[in-house]
């Protein structure tokens, strides 16, 4: 099955035409003519099945015949706030890799130690939705824009709160001992050099708990990735 991606879409349509880009990518990319099905997700949990009813590369129309929810495949919110990375191509890794697993919310939040504090969400967008496409979902996740450390701790209301750090403490427990499958998660992970003692302070005291993913230290992109994973197994 081959899935695309229409915000616009709604569950009342009876008709619907893609966009010039969607349009093209169906009748030129995939070589789809009238008739051929064409199954379409608006992001939020409704799946559409279709057939071509106009196979125009500019305006492709297609006709719907059934719509249904899909439910999300777990019970609870994964909301990860990570450190853009120096480089770019690593941060994109991550967005792919953890949309493909399962994560329902992204925040760039920039650090003392960020190297990059500029990210270009137009093409993180896109790496997500095709990344959804990849999967087979029929939930995007949401990618906030870039925010600072400080303004991002004073926002949060999660019922699960943890940051995931690289500094020796005593007190620090498994992640995945410790977080449950309800309401919201919400995980920290920093910048390349971590995150600083005082930023560690400042989310202790927003009542964010202290976690380890494991004896090794991973990079950011890969820590992103492993707590997507963890997750899943809840």
């Amino acid at each position: 099955m081959i899935l695309s991606i229409s915000e616009h879409i709604q569950p009342t349509d009876t008709t619907f035409t893609f966009d010039k880009d969607e349009s093209r990518h169906l009748i030129k990319v995939l070589r789809k003519k009238e008739g051929d099905p064409v199954y379409i997700t608006n992001g939020k949990g409704s799946f559409f099945t279709t057939e071509i009813s106009l196979a125009n590369e500019k305006k492709c129309t297609v006709t719907v015949n059934s719509v249904e929810f899909k439910e999300k495949n777990r019970p609870f919110h994964l909301h990860i706030a990570i450190a853009p990375t120096k480089l770019n191509d690593r941060y994109e890794w991550f967005l792919e890799k953890a949309v493909e697993i399962g994560i329902d919310e992204i925040t760039p939040i920039i650090c003392k130690n960020s190297e990059r504090k500029v990210i270009k969400l137009d093409r993180m967008n896109k790496i997500i939705h095709s990344a959804v496409k990849q999967s087979l979902q029929f939930h995007v996740p949401i990618l906030n824009q870039a925010i600072s450390f400080d303004e991002f701790l004073s926002k949060q209301n999660a019922t699960q709160k943890y940051i995931a750090h690289c500094e020796d403490e005593n007190n620090k427990q498994y992640l995945q001992h410790i977080a449950k499958p309800t309401n919201d998660i919400l995980v920290l992970v920093g910048p390349e050099g971590d995150f600083t003692p005082k930023e560690i302070n400042k989310a202790i005291q927003s009542n964010f708990i202290p976690v380890t993913l494991g004896n090794n230290r991973l990079r950011t992109e890969t820590a992103g990735i492993y707590i997507s994973s963890l997750m899943t197994l809840l």
